[in-house]
């Protein structure tokens, strides 16, 4: 079995696609690092591209200086390295006691990598000038390939959601087919957007439905599914709550579904065992219904305020639960389709690792809430999390 010094030294070199450390033990320090080679004056080097909180950090490695680098954080900081490679994927695991598991996954050969150049223009998953058949029908560009000058927003948004995506794939096998599931799709922009990237760009044997209220909707988005030959994409009117319509999902996406209905799609998510989950929550009432505190009093008797702030203890309140059900979570900044302050996405992928949820329990009720998603997922509890 490799030591992770070989490991690194067969993973690290120009086959390599990226790279992910996650899973930071310390609780400091970047949250997550993604990996990347580039091309600076004529020479391969390795971006490191840090998150801490909403700001992200750049600094490039040589090969040998890159490994040195990825033997102290796996050893240090980081539970978890990922890597994607040309003809070899791989795993470092270090469990809570220190003990460290390495797995690598040989496949055939993908396409050469594309090393970018350094101070690079914005390069978008999906190309300018490159006509995508969804796009044009959905109009955000025309036959040609050019993007529509009022409809530039939602390709930026379209290309930031797939961005979302590219990270999580190392969670994916390709030996399996993998279900998604969009709860709330609407006109579906980013659900033709990820069947088109992951079976069409990925290669990745996918199987998507997308599920929403409005009949007519629904209807036209399987006419255009048929149309573009989309086999394993299927769209189903039909309720969060009360959908039974799979017994497992691999991903499960909602964007922008109002108040506990995000709530009730993120507790299927956990029910199902889901390996990731990208949420987008919109329009957050039931806590600014409910808050009460007599500190804070200054600040919730304005009604602006105590919106804004009711939103994001909620989406606090979520991503700490998703904690304690086994999940790694981040929250990120998303550009929104419907331009409104509503741009957060929730980022989880499942670990196992549980984390205790005794200080979120004290939060909610200190602060007299009892958020639908604690009662979803801990059905045992009265309200404010209290046994």
């Amino acid at each position: 079995m490799k030591n992770l010094k070989e490991y690194l030294e067969e993973q690290i070199n120009e086959n390599l696609i990226q790279g992910v450390l996650s899973g930071n033990k310390t609780g400091s320090g970047p949250s997550k690092v993604k990996i990347r080679p580039v091309m600076l004056k004529g020479s391969i080097c390795y971006q490191a591209s840090a998150t801490e909180g909403p700001k992200v950090f750049h600094k490039n490695y040589d090969r040998q200086q890159l490994i040195g680098y990825l033997e102290t954080e796996i050893t240090g900081r980081f539970s978890q390295f990922q890597t994607q490679g040309r003809m070899l994927d791989g795993v470092v695991l270090v469990s809570k006691k220190g003990r460290m598991t390495i797995k690598e996954k040989h496949h055939e050969t993908r396409e050469p990598v594309q090393i970018q150049a350094h101070n690079r223009v914005k390069q978008y998953i999906l190309k300018e000038g490159v006509p995508v058949p969804f796009l044009i029908d959905l109009g955000v560009m025309n036959e040609k390939g050019k993007i529509i000058t009022s409809r530039y927003d939602k390709f930026r948004q379209i290309n930031r959601f797939l961005e979302f995506v590219e990270d999580i794939l190392p969670a994916f096998s390709r030996e399996k087919e993998i279900t998604i599931l969009d709860f709330g799709c609407g006109k579906s922009y980013l659900t033709f957007a990820m069947y088109y990237y992951l079976r069409e760009l990925k290669n990745y044997d996918v199987n998507i439905i997308g599920l929403d209220l409005k009949t007519d909707v629904i209807h036209k988005c399987n006419f255009l599914a048929e149309k573009y030959g989309y086999d394993k994409l299927h769209f189903y009117q039909g309720d969060i709550a009360e959908y039974e319509g799979v017994s497992s999902v691999d991903m499960v996406v909602t964007l922008h579904a109002c108040d506990t209905a995000t709530d009730f799609a993120l507790a299927k998510a956990v029910e199902w065992g889901a390996r990731v989950i990208l949420s987008v929550p919109c329009c957050q009432h039931e806590v600014n219904k409910q808050i009460r505190n007599e500190m804070l009093e200054p600040v919730l008797r304005y009604g602006i305020l105590k919106e804004r702030m009711s939103a994001l203890i909620t989406d606090a309140v979520r991503a700490n639960l998703l904690e304690s059900k086994g999940y790694e979570t981040q929250i990120l900044e998303f550009i929104d389709m419907e331009h409104t302050p509503k741009n957060l996405l929730i980022r989880a992928v499942k670990t196992g690792r549980e984390c205790p949820k005794e200080k979120t329990d004290l939060m909610m009720s200190e602060l007299n809430i009892h958020p639908s998603l604690d009662r979803l997922l801990y059905p045992d509890r009265t309200e404010g999390g209290q046994v």
